[in-house]
């Protein structure tokens, strides 16, 4: 039986920094010491960024994404293309979208995917505010920014549906060939997404 080698705050401060993503037990352990060494400089502040995230962090009523005010940052900018509405699967995929700078459009986070497996069906999504959205005069693209995996296609195909009566233009992310990648190097999905999604040179 392992014996603790800390006390029960310690433990505790690694248990929490193991459930986060990329951090296993050893990660966990190596971050928690680092926070200790530099208690002066890193844990406290860090405690206190927690704390005040905790107190004022909210989700956006309009669009679903988190900031500390309501509406959110990128919803309140006026400078944002009000005819193209980007859906999103998560939170994540808005900031990936928003670091590539790749678009200045307004966004739409769904909460999920469907997935018959993890029973997560449309009322569990956040599909109803986003035919509300959708129905605004000014959207005239949605754009469906969500992963190649069946589920995520699976809710494409939902979403088209459910808003084919407003007679909007629905587009999707363009499938294949990463830039910079090799076609030895690429599995055989992305391979027959990349013929199938080409263009004129």
């Amino acid at each position: 039986m392992r014996q603790a080698v800390a006390g029960p705050e310690i433990e505790r401060l690694i248990q929490l920094l193991a459930r986060l993503p990329g951090l296993g037990p050893r990660s966990a352990r190596r971050a928690a010491l680092t926070l200790i060494k530099k208690r002066d400089t890193l844990l406290g502040p860090l405690s206190e960024a927690m704390r005040v995230a905790v107190e004022r962090i909210v989700v956006c009523g309009n669009c679903g994404n988190v900031d500390t005010c309501d509406p959110c940052t990128v919803c309140a900018d006026a400078n944002r293309d009000p005819a193209t509405l980007v859906v999103v699967e998560d939170v994540s995929d808005l900031w990936a979208l928003e670091r590539s700078g790749a678009v200045s459009a307004r966004y739409h986070v769904l909460g999920g995917v469907l997935s018959a497996l993890d029973g997560v069906r449309p009322e569990h999504l956040n599909l109803q505010s986003l035919v509300e959205r959708a129905s605004d005069p000014a959207v005239k693209e949605i754009i469906l920014a969500l992963n190649a995996t069946v589920d995520g296609q699976t809710t494409a195909h939902y979403v088209t549906q459910s808003l084919a009566h407003l007679g909007l233009t629905t587009t999707r992310l363009a499938h294949g060939v990463p830039v910079g990648g090799e076609l030895d190097y690429l599995d055989e999905g992305t391979l027959s997404a990349a013929i199938r999604s080409r263009t004129a040179f």
